[in-house]
């Protein structure tokens, strides 16, 4: 009897410990996403095929006011031993504190426009094949690693906003180069449906030696850096648009006052449900003697034609023409294919 008892006993505490963890780990709902793209690129005169990022994208509800985002990227790299790096784009704890307000700490997307706060590194998503200028110059910091302040949908007019303070340009993702910290504040509205108007300011102390964004190249005075930027998106069924520029003031002992410029206007029309033709207008001004970005003035054309199979298939077929008025003109036309899986 007592044996038969205790063994009764052993199983219903294993039951109960079995569903009390099947509940736990139902309650911890993690999502693992997958993102790659494949490339054809005619540049006069040779074709060639590449392979694009390979993003993994987890997302993890912990508990009812903590969530967790996690982003690595595969990609080409000429200075790895295997050719290919693993890049940790993303690591972002969210506690929702109160109601629409968060808190969040780890390695973000600068909040710093539009496309910079919406897009990961999925293609899939991507309205063009390529970055605008003002990404692939590295004109604004893409990742700030620190702590932020965010709020969204409040009021009638949906106004959302971000505080976050970081280490600066030159830092690395476990420590700051220098005593000084970046800082960036930006705000947004979103008064009807499928439109949001933004802005924002961030503002660093660059260290001389510390590396650009992005970059291998050595930052050659300090520089005392502010970027005021601005946004307009609407995507609606019938027709999109996005226009986005960064007005930066650099500050050096030697050069005073510096001041660039950078922007885009994107805008596709959806002449049927899955067929985007496109087209995309970047140009970018900065001064001679600036000592943080490349000297010159550059203007892309973009033309392109997107089909979106469905949200995870996407083919799109893009000319692009950019003049340098450093580095004379470029035509290239890409065919790119994008999923998600």
């Amino acid at each position: 009897m007592n044996i038969r008892f205790k063994i009764s006993k052993n199983i219903l505490l294993g039951i109960f410990f079995s569903l009390g963890v099947h509940n736990r780990i139902e309650a911890q709902n993690t999502l693992i996403k997958g993102f790659v793209d494949v490339t054809s690129t005619y540049q006069d005169p040779k074709i060639s095929f590449g392979l694009g990022e390979q993003d993994l994208f987890i997302t993890s509800e912990v508990s009812n006011r903590i969530d967790f985002l996690g982003e690595s990227v595969f990609k080409y790299s000429a200075t790895s031993p295997t050719l290919f790096d693993l890049s940790i784009e993303r690591v972002v704890i969210k506690y929702n504190f109160y109601r629409n307000h968060n808190l969040l700490i780890g390695k973000h997307h600068t909040p710093i426009n539009y496309w910079n706060d919406t897009y990961h590194h999925g293609r899939v998503f991507f309205p063009t094949i390529y970055r605008p200028d003002l990404f692939t110059e590295h004109i604004i910091p893409l990742h700030t690693t620190g702590i932020s302040l965010q709020g969204h949908d409040l009021g009638k007019l949906k106004f959302g906003y971000d505080l976050l303070a970081g280490n600066g340009i030159g830092s690395t993702d476990i420590i700051d180069n220098d005593l000084n910290i970046s800082f960036t504040a930006a705000g947004h509205i979103k008064p009807i449906d499928n439109l949001q108007i933004g802005a924002s300011l961030y503002i660093d102390h660059i260290s001389k030696g510390a590396k650009k964004a992005h970059s291998a190249e050595i930052v050659k005075a300090t520089v005392q850096q502010q970027l005021l930027s601005g946004s307009a998106s609407y995507f609606g069924k019938h027709f999109e648009i996005l226009t986005e520029g960064t007005y930066a003031m650099d500050h050096t002992d030697t050069t005073g006052n510096l001041n660039s410029l950078a922007a885009y206007v994107y805008a596709g029309v959806h002449v049927k449900e899955k067929l985007i033709p496109y087209i995309r207008f970047d140009y970018m001004n900065v001064p001679m003697g600036e000592m943080y970005f490349h000297e010159g003035t550059k203007t892309t054309f973009v033309g392109g034609l997107r089909y979106e199979i469905n949200y995870l298939v996407v083919v799109k077929l893009e000319f692009q023409q950019s003049d340098n008025s450093m580095h004379g003109s470029a035509q290239t036309t890409t065919a790119q294919i994008a999923i998600g899986f």
